[in-house]
């Protein structure tokens, strides 16, 4: 089972619904590299997805450009809750 960090913690407590990246910058605190790296290794992990905006509930996510995380909407993946839970 993968550990999370404080960081990733504190990302994946602000997805419960669709979240941009200016929203969870300005709600964490944290700074840009951290959230992007976080961001980044959690989508890696199938703990966050991307989504539309304009139909968050839609079942398909959008493409993710790692160079771009500021242009896309997060929240966090049924697997993303589950290990939420066990860690809390």
């Amino acid at each position: 089972m993968r550990k999370l960090s404080p960081s990733e913690k504190k990302i994946l407590d602000r997805l419960l619904y669709p979240e941009p990246f200016e929203v969870i910058q300005e709600e964490t605190q944290l700074a840009y590299g951290e959230i992007r790296d976080d961001l980044i290794n959690l989508m890696n992990s199938r703990l966050i997805e991307t989504v539309d905006p304009e139909n968050p509930n839609a079942n398909t996510t959008n493409s993710f450009d790692s160079d771009n995380v500021k242009d896309s909407t997060y929240r966090i993946t049924n697997s993303g809750i589950n290990l939420m839970k066990r860690q809390s």
